[in-house]
């Protein structure tokens, strides 16, 4: 898409105004890197405009681990924190002791221009209203089951898990969430089967699926594109990198599939799964890496309610329905 000026700045103003309620005075910290600079900075100029102590911070490009401690500060020290970098600070310490102490946070990994412009232009409270409905069902559910035409055939056990609902309310004191958002997960106990993954970071579309096999909650096996290098990396992080960490469902119907899994993930009618860190959703694992990988076109049963079919979004977002599904 092309992007201008003026939806750049709309998409901005959303961000600072409907998801987090800038206020004058508040101390907003606004994180970037080198491949993320220019629009770090019209972020940063944006909550300037709106009389906030805003803070640029550009920081060394990185695909994993800890921040350096002079970030950590500076995050737990603020009001309101957005971090638009390359990597994912979602699943590390400083992320969360910012969060802990107070701070309203969002992570925008790998975001561009177009990605926020179009995925933020959208109607929230229907978002809000998708996510919530399948957070609610997740936390009451027992097992879910997904496939996928490609391959897939996944059981998880979900059990006394809590759902959480990724919509872009990030008004209240230790408020945290994505951006561009749109998403609903749990943190699985356990499960097993196989994965057809379609987008996985950082390689983004695969030209055939990567098939990954899970047993007791364990990555065991990656084969197809990029297979290898992805079950290696997650290994070097020892059995907690290999972690079974979430299953979620996208719930924004104006995000693209572009190949970014920020994005793909979040695409209505997208399923995904993650490995490694656990503990920001309600997991047990902590590890300083977290992996997405993709699957289009997912069937998703959960304790037999069908909330998406062959990519269709089927699950009633009706508060009063019966169910919570049709």
């Amino acid at each position: 898409m092309t992007v201008t000026d003026a939806g750049l700045d709309r998409a901005i103003g959303t961000v600072l105004d409907h998801c987090f309620a800038v206020r004058p005075g508040e101390h907003v910290l606004v994180v970037g890197d080198a491949a993320t600079r220019d629009l770090a900075e019209a972020i940063w100029q944006g909550s300037r405009a709106r009389d906030a102590e805003a803070v640029l911070l550009l920081i060394e490009e990185r695909l994993d681990g800890e921040p350096a401690r002079p970030v950590a500060g500076a995050m737990a020290a603020a009001d309101v924190f957005i971090v638009a970098t390359r990597q994912s600070l979602s699943h590390m310490n400083a992320r969360k002791e910012a969060t802990a102490r107070g701070a309203r946070g969002a992570t925008l990994p790998g975001v561009t221009a177009a990605m926020l412009t179009r995925a933020m232009a959208v109607d929230l409270p229907a978002l809000r209203a998708r996510g919530l409905a399948a957070a609610e069902l997740f936390t009451l559910a027992g097992t879910a089951h997904l496939t996928c035409p490609n391959g897939t055939d996944m059981w998880f056990r979900i059990g006394g898990r809590q759902g959480i609902a990724d919509d872009g309310d990030l008004t209240a004191p230790q408020a945290f969430g994505n951006l561009p958002c749109g998403e609903a997960a749990i943190s699985p106990a356990t499960g097993h089967g196989r994965i057809a993954a379609s987008s996985v970071t950082p390689a983004g579309i695969l030209p055939e699926p990567m098939l990954l096999t899970v047993e007791d909650g364990q990555l065991t096996d990656a084969t197809g594109p990029h297979g290898g290098a992805f079950l290696e990396l997650l290994r070097s992080h020892g059995r907690d990198g290999t972690n079974l960490a979430e299953l979620g469902v996208g719930t924004n119907d104006g995000a693209a599939f572009t190949g970014n899994v920020l994005e793909d993930e979040k695409v209505l009618g997208t399923a995904h799964v993650a490995f490694g860190a656990s503990d920001a959703f309600g997991g047990t694992v902590y590890v300083p890496i977290h992996r997405d990988v993709v699957i289009v076109d997912p069937t998703l049963d959960v304790d037999g309610h069908r909330v998406l079919d062959a990519g269709h979004w089927l699950l009633d977002t009706d508060p009063t329905s019966a169910g919570g599904a049709r």
